[in-house]
Formats: structure tokens, sequence, C-alpha cells
């Protein structure tokens, strides 16, 4: 087969060397068309690596050119003269006006050119300046011309205001040649066509100056000073390119492939680096790149092909590389070609089972080379060449990739390590630097298969030999423990279980609890013997952690839980992993915990896959951050969710959103014999319509406590729809007798009521309609019709149903598929809080595939997460460890609600953050980790986080926390987030710290919408804060708000009124009238007090102002007053 170029087309002839240098200042033989400037110079990007080349023959930046014809010496006039130009450039590098000398000779009238001609890195033969002139008398004569060569602002300016983008200019050729008028040259003709026809040409290099060594232009204008200053804060920024490479790591750690339709998804963009964008381009008809993947699989393919890696384009099709697993253990290798067909190979030899090896697969045009290699130290397995002679379509950026499973295909049953895709590369395997990272944890994984293959082993001889021996507990001795059974203790037609001693040693307690299982309860089908088995192992387990002191059985029980997750029922892998990773009564084990995990998601155990998409969604408890592998993890469980609603099997409860700090709905929890619920019993008995619904509805899906039962919930469906007009009971009854959900289908009693609610204008019911016409009636008209109409009314499943009508391209009227429509309707489902709306958003959402959903990860995750979190037997979970906590078993309440909340759930989290608050001794016994610390701090990342769980985190960052120092601004930053959520302590905590003399960040009172250009200060904030504290507050009008409001006003004005200057006047003012009337009323009291007078007598107004001369008893006697001595002595 032909061989072809890397994107750089057919190779060139060889070209003619150029003349050597002449001696002397002048040429004259006219150089031949061959020579001088390639035709084709400009136009290929590889013209400046010509030209340096071919600069070591010709050492001239322009002073004097040396490409010239021969030079000739004055001669005689009888010599024949011939056309010559050449010249100088002033200065030899490019500048704004560059003086250039052209001297020149003409042997007939002429035209003289002079051009000059730019590339860049990305533009080539780009003309920046041209020039002509004519000479038709000053002809055998040389002559000199002065020309000043003007070149464009952007290739000799640095950037500022005006010349916004400047360009970097790789080659700057001056080019100069002559033609006769009379021979094609004229003045006015093309210029490509005037140099064809040059009788003498000439060309030089100029200097080409960096874009940062060039002078600002002075462009004679002021700007603004605003954006003077704008400009000049990033002027002298030098820009730099991220650094590049053609080396994507697809997969960084690992991850649990289940083997169904889930896998992770991912979009390859351009390069940023032009260079390697180009190289892209130039090999999408031949690909050139190489895959590297470590892989463990559990068993081949159960299906036709699964899904190791493969590239989706556009049109949802294969492109390449596709790479699958075939029954046999084959790949299955895909190409899509140029011509538009598909083309597959298969590889002789077959994968290995239960051992990691790395999978190396290089394309190189039409040649593949796949290589594996076992274990960590890379030993060789086998290596296989394929060549093909047709042309592969190759572009990475034109869809996405998938690892493992899709909607179109079941991925593998194992475990994918870390992945890398060399874009436009093929190495060699040791070449290839793709080692194994988490080391312990690949080797755990190995030795746990290792072990329950041993195990499994076990109980299925053990399932084996008791369907053999017979179903009765008396037919194997049972009396006797499984370890010493041997022939001669049973009786002659029972096998004895071949387990050596050793065996029995290494697994004691599996022989412990099959002895306790019991014979009648082995399963008849072998194949699933050994999972049933695992149930009932991990059932007893269980039963010992529900006791009254279960947390201290725990370690007991871990060994019957290996050996339970050993037979594959992962509920227990799950238990395990949540007690290793939280150190629940056992000592904590990151490695442990993550292996559990990850084989809990391999079996896609619902709470495992969920606690790995949250842990990745996070980036907590050492799993890497990556949205991508979380959505894997979350849709694997959002897919399944309808499923298990309308399955009404298995252990599952309604999802209910119930905090234990709510007094309110935990006051209406009930069951069965709970009063509520036989309130509600008497209330549907009389025939209240509301109260049939209700209960029907609790019983149907399990909630408020009452245990699922929905035989119960048809009754009371039937009963209400029959007797009662509630169109809401009628419909609800007719679609259990479309699904026969618990009871007889009867498709015609369904219509009759559907159409019966419908014209009672219920928008369920009229959706109903639509879905019965496209169901069994395949009449999409009136389907459509129904459905527009209860979308009308604002129905979402009808919307959702619309969608599905564009995505299959059978809406009426509308020829061929439309996703963009079909995306439009369900994404308003899916705001109507539909599932299956909510899934098709989340997957356009990965893919980036529609305009109208750009690509978002973190947006398909959180959506994804919504619906997995709504999973039944998530609610389950939680439902157990709700009605322990309402009936006081503590251990029991903190084991359920540890289990839930490791999985994501944020109402778990705050709830057990709660427990561990009101019960610190049994967190601080039993569990490993800082209980409230960490699961309030889990909480407030999540999407609508209660505001309590903020202000909480706001008072662990304040004050300390065990481990944890305090933090200001951190709890400054919760508090915001309370406050933004509508509470009013958010508000009053922030104004609290304020008046502690914290400062609030400008971002924080951005964010709450606090203008701090308006409020300036500390005491205008806080009359901002307290009065939206006063504002949000629910309580009495004296709440600790309107009081903080009031108290900080009556300081405001206590404060104005001692520093006022008008009220210091009027103080001193008032202080001074004071002291003057005070002093006049002494005086007015002095004068009184000299001028006493006595009684009867007028007072001689010629008495001086002196104090009469009388003792104090005369006056005394005058006044008729008795006398009082000092020293009253007793008389006789």
């Amino acid at each position: 087969m032909q061989r072809r170029g890397a994107g750089l087309g057919r190779p060139r002839q060889q070209q003619q060397q150029p003349p050597p240098p002449a001696v002397g200042p002048r040429a004259a033989a006219m150089v031949p068309p061959s020579g001088g400037v390639p035709p084709d110079l400009g136009g290929r990007p590889a013209c400046a690596l010509l030209l340096l080349c071919y600069l070591n023959f010709v050492p001239s930046w322009g002073r004097q050119t040396s490409l010239t014809t021969s030079v000739i010496p004055k001669t005689e006039p009888s010599v024949a003269y011939e056309d010559f130009i050449s010249f100088t450039v002033v200065e030899g590098n490019v500048r704004n006006i560059s003086e250039v000398l052209v001297e020149y000779l003409c042997s007939q009238p002429c035209v003289v050119s002079l051009e000059a001609v730019a590339s860049s890195e990305f533009r080539s033969s780009i003309p920046v300046y041209k020039k002509r002139w004519k000479n038709e008398k000053h002809l055998h004569t040389s002559r000199t011309h002065l020309v000043q060569v003007k070149f464009p602002s952007i290739m000799v300016y640095r950037d500022d205001y005006f010349i916004r983008h400047s360009i970097s200019v790789s080659v700057v050729v001056l080019r100069a040649w002559i033609t006769h008028r009379y021979s094609g040259g004229g003045v006015n003709g093309k210029w490509d066509e005037n140099l064809l026809h040059a009788v003498a040409k000439n060309y030089t290099l100029l200097k080409t100056v960096p874009p940062f060594e060039r002078p600002f232009k002075d462009h004679q204008v002021c700007l603004e000073w605003n954006m003077d200053y704008i400009w000049n804060l990033r002027a002298n920024r030098i820009p730099q390119c991220p650094l590049e490479n053609d080396v994507v790591t697809l997969l960084g750690c690992l991850y649990a492939s289940s083997g169904e339709n889930t896998g992770i998804v991912k979009k390859l963009p351009r390069f940023w680096n032009r260079e390697l964008e180009a190289t892209r381009h130039q090999r999408i008809d031949y690909p050139v790149f190489t895959v590297s993947l470590w892989l463990y699989l559990l068993h081949y393919c159960k299906a036709d092909l699964c899904g190791i890696l493969y590239f989706v384009n556009s049109n949802e099709m294969y492109g390449t590389p596709s790479v699958f697993l075939t029954e046999e253990g084959h790949l299955h290798i895909q190409m899509h070609l140029v011509k538009g067909e598909d083309l597959a190979v298969k590889t002789k030899f077959t994968l290995p089972l239960k051992e990691w090896f790395r999978l190396d697969i290089s394309f190189n045009g039409g040649q593949i080379v796949v290589t594996t290699s076992l274990g960590q130290d890379l030993k060789s397995y086998h290596n296989q060449t394929i060549r093909f002679r047709e042309d592969f379509h190759y572009n990475d950026t034109a869809g996405y990739f998938i690892i493992g499973g899709s909607r179109y295909v079941a991925g593998i049953a194992g475990f994918f390590g870390p992945l890398k895709y060399y874009r436009l590369r093929t190495l060699h395997p040791a070449q290839i630097f793709n080692p194994l990272p988490e080391k312990q944890l690949a080797e755990q994984i190995k030795l746990y298969y290792e072990r329950c293959a041993e195990i499994q082993e076990i109980v299925s001889v053990y399932a084996s030999t008791v369907q053999q021996g017979g179903r009765s507990q008396d037919a194997c001795g049972l009396r006797n423990s499984y370890l010493d059974l041997s022939r001669r203790y049973g009786r002659p037609s029972c096998r004895a279980f071949p387990w050596e001693k050793e065996l029995r040693a290494r697994h004691p307690s599996l022989f412990q609890a099959l002895l306790e299982t019991g014979l009648l309860t082995v399963p008849r089908h072998q194949r699933e013997s050994v999972s049933e088995i695992g149930g009932m192992i991990f059932e007893k387990a269980v039963k010992k952690l529900s006791s009254v002191d279960g947390l201290q059985q725990i370690s007991s029980v871990v060994p019957f839980l290996m050996d339970s997750s050993c037979c594959g029922y992962h509920k227990a892998s799950y238990y395990l992993a949540v007690f290793y990773e939280t150190g629940l009564s056992v000592p904590r084990d990151q490695l442990q915990g993550m292996l559990y995990s990850l084989v809990g998601g391999q079996g896609s155990e619902r709470l495992s896959s969920m606690n790995l998409g949250y842990k990745h969604f996070q980036g907590i408890d050492n799993y890497p951050l990556d949205w991508e592998l979380s959505y894997a993890y979350y849709s694997n469980i959002a897919t399944k969710t309808p499923l298990d609603q309308h399955t009404l099997q298995g252990d599952q409860a309604y999802v209910e959103t119930i905090r234990l700090k709510d007094d309110e709905i935990l006051k209406v929890q009930t069951k069965e014999d709970g009063d509520v619920f036989m309130w509600l019993k008497h209330e549907a008995v009389r025939g209240n319509a509301a109260a049939q619904q209700r209960l029907a509805q609790m019983l149907f899906w399990g909630q408020q406590g009452v245990a699922k039962n929905p035989e119960a919930a048809i009754e009371w469906y039937a009963k209400g729809a029959l007797e009662t007009e509630d169109p809401a009971l009628i419909y609800d009854y007719a679609i259990v007798l479309f699904k026969g959900q618990g009871v007889k289908k009867n498709r015609r009693l369904a219509l009759e009521l559907m159409k019966k609610a419908a014209s009672k204008g219920l928008h369920q019911a009229v959706n109903g309609l639509g879905w019965y016409y496209h169901k069994f009636k395949k009449n999409y008209v009136k389907a459509a019709k129904y459905w527009l109409k209860a979308e009308a009314m604002g129905n979402p499943d009808a919307s959702y149903n619309l969608g599905v009508l564009y995505l299959d391209g059978i809406f009426p009227g509308v020829p061929g598929r439309n996703q963009t429509l079909a995306g439009e309707y369900f994404h308003k489902a899916a705001q109507g809080g539909h599932i299956e709306g909510t899934l098709w958003c989340s997957l356009y959402y990965i893919t980036g595939n529609l305009e109208t959903f750009p690509r978002d990860p973190e947006k398909a995750v959180v959506w994804a997460k919504h619906i997995a979190e709504k999973n039944g037997y998530l609610g389950h979970v939680i439902r157990k460890g709700l009605n322990a906590y309402l009936e006081g078993s503590w251990h029991e309440a903190l084991l359920y609600y540890v289990l839930a909340a490791e999985t994501g759930i944020e109402v778990s989290q705050t709830n057990l953050a709660h427990i561990c608050e009101e019960r610190p001794d049994l967190a601080k016994r039993y569990l490993g980790v800082n209980c409230v610390w960490r699961y309030y701090n889990f909480s407030v990342f999540q999407i609508d986080a209660p505001s309590f769980a903020y202000l909480k985190m706001g008072d662990l960052y304040y004050y300390g926390h065990q481990n944890q120092s305090q933090d200001l601004e951190l709890s400054v930053q919760m508090y915001a987030q309370a406050a933004l959520d509508g509470d009013s302590q958010g508000f009053f905590n922030l104004a609290l710290l304020i008046e502690e003399g914290a400062i609030i960040p400008h971002h924080i009172l951005d964010v709450l919408e606090i203008d701090a250009t308006i409020h300036s200060n500390n005491i205008s904030i806080l009359q901002e804060l307290y009065e939206r504290c006063w504002d949000h507050s629910s309580e009495e009008p004296l709440s600790p708000c309107s009081l903080a409001w009031l108290h900080l006003h009556a300081r405001l004005l206590w404060g104005a009124v001692l520093h006022s200057a008008l009220t210091y006047f009027l103080g001193t003012f008032l202080l001074s009238v004071l002291i003057a009337w005070t002093l006049q009323y002494f005086q007015s009291v002095s004068a009184n007090g000299f001028h006493l007078t006595p009684a009867g007598a007028s007072p001689d107004p010629t008495t001086p102002d002196a104090s009469p001369a009388v003792t104090p008893a005369d006056d005394a006697s005058a006044q008729d007053q008795p006398t009082v001595t000092n020293n009253p002595e007793p008389r006789g």
C-alpha cells in the first residue's frame, strides 16, 4: 500500500541552486527564471526554514545585495549592455520608514518594481509595500533611486491603546525587479505576472524585531485620564501561552465498571497552540495517535460487544478509534473510513482475566499495533500488528470519547486504571509513561477477588451438596459442625464436604454462617445460590447490628460481612466501606474503605455507586476530583431510579426530606397503628376523598413512616375512584389498571376512568389520554394533540412526551428527528421535576453535542445526583434511621444515618450531625471522625443547604472545634451565606462580628448587595445589617434583631448628644445660667439670714449691716425659744 505523508503533501522536486555571489559592486547577467525566490515560497509554511537555510550561502542582511547578475566594469560604447538591479538598505531591520537605495540599469524602456513581502506564523507571502516607476530616457546608464519604504504600524510598534494586536513577523523579504515595457511588463500589469517577465531581479532579507522589543508609537493624541490609567495597568504585561502538549489523561484513577450502560464521557477541545492544531487538522485522514490504559477484567462480555474505549461523533455514530471486548475475550477494533464506511478487525489473542494488564494501541496511518503487558512490571503478554490499505477518518474533537458503557453498548465488567491518550504520536510501549499509581489499592483488588473465588467455590460446593443430598435438615447430620463433617459421621447416602482443615481455618466465619443458615433456605438454582446465601449471611449480620448495643457488635460482624461481600451481595460491601472510611467501631482504614466502595460500585450496589459519585464530585477522602467520573457513577443509579419506583419490589421507601430539628414534621410521622394513620383511615372510610388519596399514596410509596403496601393502596384507589367524583383518585386508579400494578390489567375500564378524569380538567388525565393513543393505538396525531393540550396546562409529563416525539422523528407534520426541539421540551419537563427529562438534560450537558446544551460536566453531575437521591433503596435506609431515632434506639439511628450520609444526601448529613450534637458521647466512642464538623461541613457544600448548617459552621469556625483552629474569615462567609438564604440570625451574627471589631470584606458586602460606597463605615453597615435582620425576622416585634436595632440607635443618639457642638454650646450656656442662679440664691439666703428681727418689732433702718453683739442665749430668749446646752446636766 502506498504510504502517505503525515499531512505534509507530496515531496517536491529538488530546486535549482542559486548561483554563487559575484565579485564586485555590480551584477550584469540576468538571473534565470528558476533562480531567486521560488514561485511558491511564500505560500508554504516552510518558507522561513528554506530562507534560513539559504542564508548559509548568503550571509547578508541587506547592506549590499549578493544575488545579482555578474558584475561588468565600465566598457566601451560598442559593448552591449545588460540589465541589472541591486539595492542597499540603510538600516538592515524593519522600521517604520526604511530608506532603500536602488541602483539599476535598463537596456530598453523599462519599469522598476520594489515590493516588501512579510510572513508570520499563521500567514505567509503578504505584500506590505509596493512601488513602481518608469525609466524611458536614461538607458544604458546606471541610475540610483532612493525609496522610503513605509511598513504597517502593527509590524514595527508595540501594542498600545490604538494598536491592539501587533503581529510577530518571522520573515520580511524585500525584492526588486526590472521588466521591459514592450515585453509584457507594463506599469498597469499585475504584480505576479510582471514578476514572471522580469529581465533582472534581486532580493534580500530584513531583520525583524520581536513585538516586545519594539518602540511605542507617538500617535500625537491624548487619552482621557481614565482610559490612559486602565491601559497602563495592562500595558506592560507580557502574555504567556500555557504549556501544551498532545498528552491527555482521560482517566487518572480507578473506575469500577459494573458492565451496564453507563460510563465516563470525555470531550477533547482543540489545541490552543496553532501549530499543534494545524498538525491535528493535517492528520484527519492519516491518524497518528496512541492509547494506553490499564484493565482488570472479571469476565468476558455477556453480550456481543462490551465497550472499552470508543469515539462517538456528532452524528451519534462510532468513529475512530472504537475498541470493544467480545464474548470470547478478543479485542474488537473499529475504524471509520474516509469514504464513510466502517471497518473492524478482531485480535487473534484473548485478554487475561482477573489480572491487571496494560493495553497499548497505536495507530500510524493504516497500521495498528496492539500490545498487552501483565502486571506492574509490564511482563509481555501479546503483541499483534494489523495493516490496512484504507484511509481512516480521525477527528477527535468532532464528538466525544466514552470509557465503559453508554446507551449504545454495555461496558466491561471489571476495573479501569489510568488511561492516557497521545493525540499526535505513535509510541512504542517502552516509550509510554503510564504507571499504575494506586499500587496498593490495585493489589488489594486482586487479593480480594482471589479470596472471594475460594469462598464462592466453598459456597457453591455447599449448595450443590445440599441439593443432591436432600433438603431436610436431618439429611446430612447438621446436628454436628461442618468443620467436623466426615463420611463416618454421616449417613451412607450423604456426601462429605471436601474441605480441608487448612481451608476451614482460613474461613471460620463462613463455615459458622453456613451452619447457622440452615439447609432449608438453600435456593434450587446454583447460579443464584451463592448470591442468595450471601444475602442470608448479610441479614443475620444486620440483625445483630440492629440490637440495642448494635455498634458494639460491629467488630464481630465484619468477618461475616466480608464473606457476604465475596458471595456477591454488595450491600455488605457498602457497609464495610462506610465502617472503614468513618472508623465506625473499627480502626479507620482509607485503603480498605476505597476497596469495598469500588467493589460495591462494580457490583452495581446503589449506595456504593452514590458514595463513589459523591466523593469524586467533591474531591474528598483522598478521592480525586473528577466530574466526568462522578457522573458515570451517579448516572448509573439515576437511570435505575424510575425503574425501581415502578417495580414495587425490594427494600424501598419514598425519600422524604425530614429534619430532626423540625418537631412539627416529626409529630406527623406515623405507622399503621399510629394516631395519624388511624385518623386518616377513619376519614377515608367515611368517604373523605382527600383522606383516601393521602392514605393510598402513603401505602403505595411507603411515605410518612408507613410500610409499603401496594395491594392495600390499590384498594383505596379503587374505593375512591368508584365512590367519589375526585378526578385525582380516578386518574390514579386508571393508571394502576393500565399498568397492572398490584391488580389485573383492565384497559377498557382504565380508558373510561381516564376520560372521566380528563373531562374534569385534570391535566394529568389529559396527558394520560395522549399516552394511551401513543402506546396502544400508535395514533401519534391524537397523542400529540392531547400532549400539546396538557403541556399548555403545565403538565411536565406532556413536555417530556412531546420531546420523545421530536427525538424519535414521529411528530405529526415534522419530517425527521429534531434533537434541538426535543432538548427544549426535555429541559422544560426537567424544570417541572420530571425524572426522565432530567436524565436527558444531564446527558446533553455531559456530551455537549447540542448547541442549546453547552458542555457542563458539573451541571450534568448535579442533575444526575438529584435523580439518584430519589432512589427507593436510599429512602429505605433513611426511613430505618428515622424510625430508630423516633423510638430512641440511638445505636441503630447512628448506624443508618451514617450509611445514608456517606452517599452524599444533604438531609442525612445534617441529621447525623444533629444526632452527634445530641449524643456526643456516642459519636466520640464509636466514630473515628469528628462527626459534627465533618457532616455539617459536607452539608454546606451541597445545593440548597439549610441556613442552620451555615450558621453552625460559622460558629465552629468562630470558636474553633477540637482540632480545627479559629478562622474568622470563613466564619464571616458562612454567616453571609445564611443571610443570603434569608436567615435573620446570619445578619445578626455578622453585625455582632462588626461590633467586636471584625472587618467584612468587600466581596462579602457585594454578595449581600450592600454598597460599600454608600455604607462607608462600620456604623452604617451595622444599621443596614440590623435593619435586614429585623425585616427577615418572623418572631415577635421585640425580637433580638429589633432590640439590637433600638440599642444601636440609642447609642448613636447618645453619642450625637455628647459630641454635638451645638449641644456643647447650649450645655455651657445652661451651666453658666445655673451657676449664676446658684450664686444669687446663696447671696439672697445669706442676706436674709443676717437681718433676723424679733417677733412684733420692726427693724431699724439705721442698723448697720454688721451682726448684732448679742449672745446666742440672748438671741434665743428674745425669740422665746428654749436654750439647749451641748452638755446638759441632770437636775436635782
